[in-house]
């Protein structure tokens, strides 16, 4: 396993990690997070993410379980929740958003249900234009105070929000968020190349990047249709199927069957190539991985092997297809 720092703190992150977003939201159970999150434990995975909206807070208290059963030292993983929606079906006012009263209970609600006594990541999920940015940074910065929290960031903010929490620390002498959780996947690179550029120096900024593999799109299980035991079939994942049968999806489909012979050169499957891809960029800190199988998690945890192969030449081939690289910010 690979380590990386988160931004410019001195935390090591492995470079592949593994969220809790798909697995647990739909094939819930704890022996089966056991087994999965202790294969990539195993090889080197020190990362595990989770939120409070995934499968109601179901999620957390499946893999605060499995941590329990697990037994590992405390001070040999990382473990991650994220605020902003609640945990409860119609959240009432108070039970949702980032305003203080919400972000100090939802913490407490993660430490009970992962089983743990501090968070080593928290992140901001979503931006909440109804707080002030100075309450949310205060907020965060008393749970580091406390010890609840370790490192703080966001998730899906913009580099302009960034920006201004960054700002609102260092005038009242605040805690300044450490990381972004962005998407950033082959077919999704604007953020993570071209918006956030100027952050990585100025703030030291951190990513921990999700869904490589664009919701599967870029497995190539899609190339001749979609199958019927896919998620695209799921009830509440009809926007995946709508995505997928869209204009944009047929054309990133079509990308994906001319991508995956570059794949076969290199004597690998599409979903290394995506996933290897994405830890190609230096300002990646972590990728973080789904996967429902043990056998998954041990396939995808080969991309590591890919990365010596992902030469200038192959890049430069990959973007040939994919032709959606960003053009570098405008500097003056």
């Amino acid at each position: 396993m690979e380590y990386r720092r988160l931004g410019k703190s001195g935390l090591p992150v492995s470079a592949l990690s593994y969220g809790s977003w798909v697995t647990f939201s739909h094939q819930l159970g704890v022996e089966q997070a056991l087994e999965t999150m202790g294969a990539a434990y195993e090889a080197g995975v020190n990362f595990f993410d989770n939120a409070e909206v995934y499968a109601g807070g179901r999620s957390e208290t499946i893999m605060g379980e499995a941590l329990r059963q697990a037994g590992w030292p405390r001070d040999s993983y990382i473990v991650s929740s994220k605020v902003m929606w609640g945990s409860v079906d119609d959240p009432k006012p108070t039970q949702r958003g980032l305003h203080r009263k919400h972000v100090f209970e939802a913490c407490h609600d993660a430490l009970r249900r992962l089983q743990v006594d501090y968070l080593d990541l928290y992140f901001c999920h979503r931006p909440d234009i109804n707080v002030p940015m100075e309450e949310i940074v205060r907020m965060m910065t008393e749970l580091i105070h406390q010890g609840k929290v370790l490192y703080w960031g966001t998730s899906q903010w913009s580099a302009q929000q960034l920006a201004e929490a960054y700002g609102v620390a260092r005038q009242y002498h605040l805690i300044p968020p450490t990381m972004e959780q962005p998407q950033y996947s082959m077919l999704h690179r604007d953020k993570v190349e071209r918006e956030f550029l100027p952050l990585y120096e100025s703030m030291g900024l951190g990513t921990t990047t999700f869904s490589p593999l664009y919701f599967g799109i870029l497995t190539g299980k899609y190339n001749d249709g979609i199958p019927a035991d896919s998620r695209a079939n799921l009830a509440g994942y009809e926007w995946m199927r709508e995505n997928i049968e869209s204009d944009e999806g047929r054309a990133n489909l079509e990308k994906v069957r001319r991508l995956t012979p570059i794949a076969a050169g290199l004597g690998t499957t599409m979903s290394r190539l995506a996933i290897a891809w994405c830890l190609k960029n230096p300002h990646v800190s972590t990728v973080i991985l789904g996967a429902s199988r043990v056998e998954q998690v041990h396939d995808n945890l080969r991309a590591l092997e890919l990365l010596s192969q992902l030469t200038d030449d192959v890049m430069t081939t990959i973007d040939e297809v994919l032709a959606n690289k960003p053009a570098p910010p405008e500097t003056y």
